[in-house]
C-alpha cells in the first residue's frame, strides 16, 4: 500500500511540475523575439499559449523592414504574445513542414494549434489590429 501511495506522490508531484513549466515558462516575459530553430519550434508552440513565429532571411529586405517592428512588439507585448524569428536559411524543415513560399511569413499558434498566417510586411498597427483578436480570447 505504501508503495503504492508514494508511486501516486511521485505521478502528481511529476503533473503538477508539468503544468506549472507549462503555465509559468509557457509565456514567459521575453521583451524581444525568442531564436526559434527547426530543433525547438515544437517545445516552443506547444509550451506558450500564443505565439508568433517570423519567418525570415538575412537578405530578405521585407524582413529586415519588420525586424525593428517585432521587437517592438515583443517588449509591448511580453506576457501575452510571445515572438519568436525563424531564419528560413538555417531551418528548411519546419518552413517547408508549414508551406512558407514566401517571406516574411508569420504563423501565429494559440495553445499549441496554427490559427492563423500573415504574409508580408505591413505596418505595426496593421499586425496589432490581426493579433488583437487573439490576445483578448
Amino acid at each position: 500500500m505504501r508503495v503504492e501511495n508514494d508511486e501516486l506522490e511521485r505521478i502528481c508531484q511529476r503533473k503538477i511540475e508539468e503544468l506549472t513549466r507549462r503555465t509559468f515558462r509557457g509565456q514567459e516575459n521575453l521583451d524581444k523575439p525568442l531564436e526559434v530553430t527547426d530543433s525547438n519550434f515544437s517545445e516552443v508552440v506547444e509550451r506558450n499559449r500564443l505565439v508568433v513565429i517570423d519567418f525570415w532571411a538575412s537578405w530578405c529586405a521585407p524582413c529586415r523592414m519588420m525586424a525593428p517592428i517585432i521587437d517592438e512588439l515583443a517588449k509591448e507585448y511580453s506576457g501575452k504574445i510571445l515572438f519568436g524569428k525563424l531564419n528560413v536559411d538555417e531551418n528548411p524543415v519546419k518552413p517547408a513542414e508549414y508551406g512558407v513560399m514566401s517571406i516574411p511569413t508569420f504563423l501565429v499558434f494559440k495553445d499549441g494549434a496554427l490559427i492563423d498566417r500573415f504574409v508580408g510586411a505591413m505596418p505595426k498597427k496593421v499586425l496589432e489590429q490581426k493579433l488583437a483578436k487573439y490576445i483578448e480570447s
